[in-house]
């Protein structure tokens, strides 16, 4: 009757209904954080597509309609965590054990991961394109594909580069992938084809992280284009101020890559580091410290692990790899157990002055096989941990995350921060982050684009995620 009513109404007198935008979800009067400015401001996101389409306060004028709601009171909204430095590896029989680690990614609030390099790209890019759809729970994976090393190279499925040819080979087959960066590692790679990579790389319009080898400076590598140094072995190089000296003897054999460290580590110049930090800031290279693991790594012999809560998501294959780090350390001599601690807790500290110096720093756990008890997930929240403990800011932690993952990976029109526009994957924390870096672990819903897995799900996926 009343449907009736207003239609003869509209045809009599030409009145209408308001037109009511619709919306596939809502987040209502959450805390939203602002990670570029550190403010809190309580409004309600509107989400449709996947994306966010509108962050504004409540206005009751405002009529529209919505699929779903959810009732953020009290939460804290803030982008879905980005890990960016992880690891799938170890062979086919362990594709199973790594594509488990999917889950405990996102039930961590770990929407995207940064893969460094393994060999089990044709298993991740299946996981890649299926998490794309929708029918695969887990993060938004950017990967490295193969890591670009030279003959007899460390790590199973790197590619191989000895001249020119070699590398413009490797180049192809990434790109054939598609990786979304360029990896090199310093296992076997000369000094001179490993700058020619970064230089040929650069060239293509490829962005490039990776190690170092010792025997090139770090001016060389900045200045051959690196956009990202992964871990901070080769930042402390570069602030030595008998790095020249040191990378002779290298290059002479006179000593490896451990016995260079504390001659590094006394050389370390204020001025020098500092000039380091600038040149890293002016040709916007990313540094990613690591900590977590470095300080697992230095201690394995002192802690025990075997009561880990998440050595039960790992399986046997995976606990398997760990053993070759924990003989390492538990046969070092006293003084390299010693030295080790030492150069964890100068780490701390570089990773405050590069920092400090607003130098960018990407939060990555290096989490995956074969570096003992890192976890996928929740070593991510240890990572931004470690950053507090070292002085960081929590807001700076929580910015190395995803706003400078995304820059990093040129993928900030998407992610990073939550403004209209990007795609919506967030997370709903029960506490402040910014007043206690600990209350990431505090998550209560993950929003990956319209898929909404509160905390039920989020435990459920932990518990299908027991390997026996």
């Amino acid at each position: 009757m009343q449907k009736t009513l207003c239609l003869l109404l509209l045809l009599c007198f030409g009145c209408h209904e308001p037109v009511r935008d619709k919306f596939d979800l809502v987040i209502a009067n959450g805390n939203i954080i602002d990670l570029e400015t550190g403010k809190i401001s309580v409004e309600d996101i509107f989400i449709s597509n996947g994306r966010i389409k509108r962050i504004e306060r409540k206005d009751d004028s405002f009529l529209y309609d919505t699929n779903q709601t959810i009732d953020a009171t009290g939460k804290y909204v803030l982008p879905g965590f980005w890990d960016n430095h992880v690891h799938f590896r170890g062979g086919d029989s362990l594709i199973s054990a790594n594509k488990n680690f999917l889950k405990l990614y996102i039930a961590n609030g770990v929407t995207t991961v940064r893969d460094a390099g393994g060999d089990l790209t044709a298993s991740l890019m299946q996981w890649k394109a299926e998490i794309a759809k929708g029918s695969l729970i887990g993060p938004n994976i950017f990967t490295s594909g193969p890591k670009i090393d030279g003959p007899a190279a460390t790590w199973a499925g790197s590619l191989e580069v000895e001249n020119e040819l070699d590398i413009e080979n490797a180049l192809d087959v990434l790109q054939r992938i598609p990786s979304d960066y360029v990896k090199l590692y310093d296992s076997r790679i000369s000094g001179e084809n490993y700058l020619k990579t970064i230089q040929a790389a650069e060239t293509r319009g490829l962005i490039t992280s990776g190690h170092m080898p010792f025997t090139v400076t770090l001016d060389e590598t900045v200045d051959a284009g690196i956009d990202a140094i992964e871990h901070l072995y080769y930042v402390m190089k570069g602030c030595a101020a008998d790095e020249k000296r040191v990378t002779a003897k290298l290059k002479n054999k006179e000593i490896g890559f451990w016995q260079a460290m504390p001659l590094l580590m006394k050389s370390y110049a204020d001025s020098t580091a500092q000039r380091t930090f600038t040149k890293l800031k002016e040709n916007k290279v990313y540094v990613v410290p690591t900590l977590h693991i470095g300080k697992i790594l230095s201690y394995l012999d002192e802690t025990d692990h075997t009561d880990d809560p998440y050595l039960k998501y790992m399986g046997k294959g995976i606990i398997k790899t760990y053993q070759g780090r924990i003989n390492g350390a538990l046969n070092a001599s006293k003084k390299v157990r010693a030295d080790r601690k030492n150069l964890d807790a100068f780490f701390g500290k570089l990773a405050k002055s590069l920092n400090d110096s607003e130098v960018g720093l990407l939060a990555g756990s290096d989490s995956g096989a074969f570096n003992s008890y890192t976890y996928p997930g929740v070593s991510l929240h240890e990572e931004l941990k470690q950053m507090v403990a070292n002085g960081i800011s929590p807001l700076d932690a929580l910015r190395a995350s995803a706003p400078n993952g995304a820059d990093f990976l040129k993928q900030d029109a998407d992610y990073g921060i939550l403004s209209v526009g990007k795609i919506s994957d967030l997370v709903l924390l029960d506490a402040n982050p910014l007043e206690d870096i600990a209350n990431t672990k505090s998550i209560h819903t993950v929003v990956k684009g319209n898929t909404i897995i509160n905390k039920d799900k989020l435990n459920e996926l932990l518990n299908t995620a027991i390997q026996n």
